[in-house]
């Protein structure tokens, strides 16, 4: 049996560099994740994301640069670090005429795990991912959002010390993701587990990581929590959501480009429902330009650091570095 190290960083990587003939894919990246850690890989489609995660897994083999998680090789001891990790990728294959249940069941024994101690943990992981009551309905008929909580129980079947999710939001509904970031920052807060996710879904992100790194054409650009790199930028912007009876007309004018305020970002989301982007040092000045302007606010919640602005700030950057 392999020992594992699970005294430093659950996953770990230096220079870790991958080409395709003349496209490097993934270009000299440093990472490092700790046990009760949620980091993300957040960048376009192509920027290397997907890349990064198969050589972790041991998928494929990098041509320079070590990568360690648990402390093995996973080139070198690949079916030692799948016992380590579980995986959910982007789009999450069951046997549809199966149960939830069934499904997990399945796992369980590829897995080799003996019976009684399958069972205990199929029931207490249908329990966690909130699906107890469809367990011993066809995966055919459950929801993208159902299907998701159920492959994060399959991951989890086997006990991993680092969970590896891919996309694990896209396209499910508001309610879902909420449901979906819980059980992910669960998992590493009570649990124990380095998670590491991928996503271009920036909001979605923002309130579920604690660290993240900013990918563009295979480089890390950027790490940090969202706050580190809005300081890095020199303050950087602030998301709030306002409720409000108003017309854009009245909006734009209390808190506009053209106001006291100067917001860049004045928009609709829902009803009566307003997302406003504003300059940080700018902030106080939100509630004070409502009130002069006679808009009756309903509701008024901070989103915290802007961190959309952040990454397309980063993004434009890195474009005029390589052009």
């Amino acid at each position: 049996m392999t020992a594992i190290d699970n005294t430093g960083p659950l996953v770990e990587t230096h220079g870790l560099t991958k080409r395709y003939e003349q496209t490097t894919a993934v270009d000299g990246i440093d990472l490092s994740i700790g046990a009760g850690e949620v980091y993300g890989l957040l960048g376009p489609n192509g920027a290397g994301k997907t890349t990064t995660v198969l050589m972790l897994l041991g998928l494929s083999e990098p041509d320079s640069g070590t990568v360690r998680v648990c402390g093995l090789d996973p080139a070198r001891n690949p079916l030692a670090v799948k016992r380590q990790v579980g995986y959910l990728p982007d789009t999450v294959g069951f046997y549809d005429e199966l149960t939830g249940r069934q499904n997990l069941r399945y796992t369980a024994r590829l897995n080799e795990l003996p019976n009684d101690e399958a069972e205990r943990r199929i029931e207490d992981l249908l329990a966690e991912v909130g699906l107890s009551d469809v367990a011993d309905r066809s995966v055919g008929g459950y929801s993208r959002g159902m299907r998701q909580r159920l492959g994060l129980a399959d991951t989890l079947v086997k006990d991993p010390l680092v969970v590896i999710l891919d996309e694990p939001m896209m396209g499910i509904d508001p309610e879902g993701v909420m449901e979906m970031q819980a059980l992910i920052v669960r998992l590493a807060r009570d649990e124990g587990r380095a998670v590491l996710l991928t996503s271009h879904l920036l909001h979605h992100v923002q309130q579920t990581c604690d660290r993240m790194a900013i990918f563009v054409a295979g480089r890390v650009i950027a790490e940090g929590s969202a706050t580190d790199l809005a300081n890095e930028l020199g303050g950087g912007r602030s998301a709030f959501e306002i409720v409000a009876e108003s017309t854009r007309e009245a909006m734009h004018a209390a808190l506009g480009k053209n106001s006291k305020v100067g917001a860049d970002d004045v928009r609709l989301v829902g009803a009566n429902r307003w997302r406003v982007g504003v300059p940080a040092d700018r902030a106080p000045r939100l509630i004070p330009a409502l009130v002069e302007a006679g808009i009756d606010v309903r509701g008024f919640r901070d989103l915290g650091t802007d961190l959309d602005e952040i990454y397309h700030r980063y993004f434009t950057q890195s474009e005029e570095v390589r052009v």
